[in-house]
């Protein structure tokens, strides 16, 4: 399939340097697709999407009229990324795990940074995320941040920025993981002579992960991954996640808190379980401390916690971290705890809780992204370029009624990567998701989720507003 007709649009595209010119990463890749008329990589990629199908692997979107269960859409050109890049990546998002967790002990113990003003108090205590019960708190090792999904953007510049920080239940691993078994059949000797980073030593990271931050004096824990159930969005990858890991998946009406300790009911009785790998809200963990309606939970698990019987990761009340408005003062929070300059800059951010920076965002909604504090997954955004006048006009009133949920920021011009579309390849714009754990020591796994826009000219890739997914190939140096 020749190059020769491919336009890149006039962003920054991830194969290409300039029409036919591959970047130097990308050169096998770009010959060997080259060589491969459309049926050959039609079929391919047919192939790939069977093989996802009997694989199962699903997310579930909510309120589909048309059934809620849905294949992962995916893509079978990978996207590459050098291992220059990847390295500045790599040490990016450690600087920034690290200054995030510092933040999160500090805001709910000494509060220094509140009482320094370099955070204003009212932002925290003020959000939605922040939770009462959780001051105080001393998690094992002192990590709340366990299991992390930073997004990444690459804009026209070239260069990566992060889009936001994805602390509390972050999805997806499983797509990585999966996606990258099929490549491996799909393009086996390209794949083999780029030398590409493993993914598939994650599961085993995770669970060392999460043994190390057992309860003192516990040398074999048991381990646990508590879903909500079947109806969530990402219960394939529960499942999947326990599986690789050999642990058990449960429900909250499988563990039961007995003298404050954990325990699960199996057919030999009550076992004790140490480390919750926790795939459920913070609201909805402990009936007795947040929501009392909540039936997804444990009672009286919050107080295991707090007398250090039971880990959780991540740890409830890390949220705080990822609220949208706090994002805009992640620069400051690196500078504070670690008197570093940030290694990966954040996107231009406007707080509309700041009376100023209201109007300017009130001025200019046509062409900003307008995003809620704790929205996730493409919901509650406002894309102003593409928005209609009465989309403008709600937002407004939107912002005005509630400023401190709201913040924005510039369209970017996302990088693309070639995409099969029919018997075509075409630019569609992507981000990346890398996944970061964190106990002693910070890893992070040489690849991640590069999620792809796949409605043309769409910069929203969330798989809930029809994006997929590609393999991401992180080059060996």
């Amino acid at each position: 399939m020749a190059f020769e007709q491919y336009d890149t649009g006039g962003y920054y595209d991830e194969m290409f340097a300039a029409p036919a010119a591959p970047r130097p990463g990308c050169a096998l890749l770009a010959e060997r697709l080259g060589t491969l008329g459309p049926d050959e990589l039609a079929r391919r990629q047919l192939a790939s999407e069977r093989a996802l199908l009997d694989l199962g692997i699903t997310f579930n979107v909510y309120g589909d009229a048309h059934g809620a269960e849905k294949i992962f859409p995916f893509d079978v050109i990978p996207r590459i990324v050098e291992a220059a890049e990847w390295a500045t990546i790599e040490r990016g998002l450690k600087q920034r795990i690290r200054a995030l967790n510092l933040f999160i002990d500090d805001v709910y113990n000494a509060g220094r940074i509140l009482n320094d003003r370099v955070v204003p108090r009212e932002l925290v205590l003020g959000a939605a995320s922040y939770l009462t019960p959780c001051a105080g708190l001393q998690p094992p090792r002192g990590v709340w941040c366990h299991i992390v999904g930073t997004d990444l953007v690459r804009d026209r510049d070239g260069r990566f920025y992060v889009l936001e920080d994805n602390l509390r239940c972050p999805s997806g691993v499983s797509y990585v993981l999966e996606n990258r078994k099929i490549m491996k059949r799909t393009f086996p000797k390209v794949f083999e002579a780029s030398r590409v980073h493993a993914v598939d030593e994650y599961p085993s990271r995770l669970l060392e992960t999460l043994r190390r931050i057992a309860p003192r004096g516990v040398k074999e824990p048991n381990v646990v991954l508590l879903t909500p159930g079947i109806h969530n969005s990402a219960y394939f990858e529960h499942s999947f996640l326990a599986q690789q890991m050999g642990i058990e998946l449960v429900e909250g009406c499988d563990l039961q808190v007995r003298g404050g300790f954990v325990g699960m009911r199996t057919t030999k009785g009550w076992l004790r379980v140490d480390v919750i790998y926790r795939r459920i809200d913070d609201t909805f963990l402990d009936p007795l401390e947040f929501r009392p309606d909540s039936t997804l939970g444990v009672p009286g698990l919050m107080d295991a916690y707090r007398r250090g019987n039971v880990a959780l990761a991540n740890a409830p009340g890390n949220g705080i971290a990822d609220d949208k408005v706090i994002y805009a003062y992640v620069p400051q929070i690196i500078s504070y705890y670690l008197g570093e300059d940030p290694i990966l800059p954040n996107v231009e951010t406007y707080i509309c809780a700041d009376d100023q920076q209201r109007e300017h965002v009130l001025a200019n909604l046509e062409h900003l992204v307008v995003k809620a504090a704790n929205e996730s997954g493409g919901y509650g955004m406002l894309v102003g370029p593409h928005a209609t006048p009465d989309e403008h006009a709600r937002f407004r009133d939107l912002v005005r009624a509630n400023p401190r949920n709201y913040i924005a920021q510039p369209m970017l011009g996302l990088s693309r990567v070639p995409t099969l579309v029919g018997d075509q390849l075409e630019g569609r714009h992507v981000d990346l998701r890398p996944y970061v754990l964190s106990s002693d020591d910070v890893y992070v796994l040489p690849g991640g989720l590069t999620r792809v826009a796949l409605k043309k000219g769409s910069c929203v890739v969330n798989s809930s507003q029809g994006g997929g997914s590609k393999d991401t190939w992180v080059l060996r140096a």
